[in-house]
């Protein structure tokens, strides 16, 4: 262990992935503890988050299981309670929740809309209001928020992808506005922007799509859920303690590149 985030307390929601191999979340987790924190995972699955937290004991890290659905607010205060009462303080919240479905404007179904906006940005706005007060107890902290390219980019399918796309530019709107509201509490907020990464949710769409998914990146290559894991470690360590209100892409270039036309 390095001690990047030596004796921080740091929780991650969706920490454990929802199906074999390694998700953004649980990357996110098991760095963290390697770098020193003890780690909350929060999941609706006590079976999976139990397997992820013998796997960080295991590396001789230190990480808790907390069993909750972060679109209701009781359990989001109990997330915070909790992470409180085992370890005595609270230093960053990673809001790692998330799915998508799609549909365009035309097609989206209103029963998706909502729930697709709740589980994206509603989640979000729960666990950050529930945690800002811990995290001023503390005497600051860190909130990493998760989002996509499809919030900060259009993108031409097959599908469309409304409700996600929305639901993640709002997620930047909020990050903006939390690191407004509490930059003089010491509390930072920044957003990490994911482009094209090979996740087991990813695995299920098959080859050629992960082909096509390869292609559309500058670097011409898949990232990976540790690639992430290492951009939110800086995020919730003291390396980053002069940023609030960033938006990080971690995309290949993605976003920031074009090709020149010749």
């Amino acid at each position: 262990m390095a001690g990047r985030l030596q004796d921080k307390v740091i929780i991650v929601t969706g920490a454990a992935p929802r199906a074999e191999g390694v998700g953004n979340g649980m990357a996110m987790a098991v760095l963290a503890a390697r770098e020193g924190a003890k780690v909350v995972l929060v999941n609706r699955s006590a079976e999976r988050a139990e397997a992820l937290r013998e796997s960080i004991v295991a590396e001789g890290g230190e990480a808790m299981v907390f069993v909750g659905d972060v679109t209701k607010d009781e359990d989001t205060k109990a997330m915070v309670a909790a992470a409180e009462d085992a370890y005595g303080r609270l230093d960053g919240l990673v809001n790692n929740v998330g799915y998508g479905a799609p549909g365009s404007v035309e097609e989206i179904d209103e029963a998706a809309w909502d729930d697709i906006i709740e589980v994206n940005l509603k989640t979000a706005m729960l666990s950050t209001r529930a945690a800002i007060p811990a995290m001023k107890r503390a005497g600051g902290g860190s909130v990493v928020n998760i989002s996509s390219i499809a919030g900060a980019l259009g993108l031409m399918a097959e599908t469309g992808s409304v409700a996600y796309s929305a639901a993640k530019a709002g997620l930047h709107g909020f990050t903006l506005s939390v690191a407004a509201d509490f930059v003089l509490d010491r509390i930072r907020a920044n957003c990490i922007i994911i482009g094209s990464v090979h996740t087991p949710l990813v695995e299920r769409l098959g080859p050629a799509a992960r082909e096509r998914r390869a292609k559309m990146v500058p670097m011409e290559t898949e990232g990976t859920a540790w690639d992430i894991g290492h951009g939110a470690v800086y995020l919730l360590s003291d390396e980053s303690r002069w940023i609030t209100g960033l938006m990080l892409p971690i995309d290949g270039g993605l976003i920031a590149l074009r090709i020149w036309p010749r």
